[in-house]
């Protein structure tokens, strides 16, 4: 039985390790053709695709929920510290507005140093967090086992 004969054009690159891989004396470029078309187009190799897609998206998944959890901590943490800030701070009367502005000021470029240092030495604001707060629980924990 005479197989359809079928033409196709392939890369410089692909056509050099095909003739490479067809020198062997036991097998063809035909066969090799024949075989790695035959195995593209298998269901089986669909199934390995969709579990490699799922694989990367679970992983993606994961990924985006500790972000989740980081982008949770560091907005709670700038909203408490932003209302303690405010409910703490008296009034500033009007002839130290000018040097508390200065004072404000002085303050803030210190934050943005800091935090520029916090960010080039890789420093995580949220495993920080966690890590605190385990730190607590089990404080709590041992000193409520103390107690009883």
């Amino acid at each position: 039985m005479q197989k359809p004969r079928v033409n196709v054009h392939v890369t410089e690159d692909v056509w050099r390790r095909l003739d490479k891989f067809a020198a062997r004396p036991d097998i063809s470029k035909a066969a090799i053709v024949d075989a790695a078309l035959a195995a593209f187009l298998s269901p089986e190799a669909d199934d390995k695709r969709d579990a490699a897609i799922i694989r990367r998206l679970d992983k993606i998944d994961r990924r985006l929920e500790n972000l989740e959890e980081q982008n949770l901590i560091i907005s709670e943490a700038i909203g408490l510290s932003a209302w303690s800030g405010y409910f703490h701070a008296p009034r500033v009367p009007e002839a130290e507005r000018e040097a508390a502005q200065a004072l404000a000021d002085h303050r803030f470029q210190n934050f943005l140093r800091l935090l520029g240092r916090q960010l080039a030495n890789g420093v995580n604001l949220g495993e920080k967090a966690r890590n605190a707060i385990a730190e607590v629980e089990e404080k709590s924990a041992t000193e409520g086992a103390e107690k009883a």
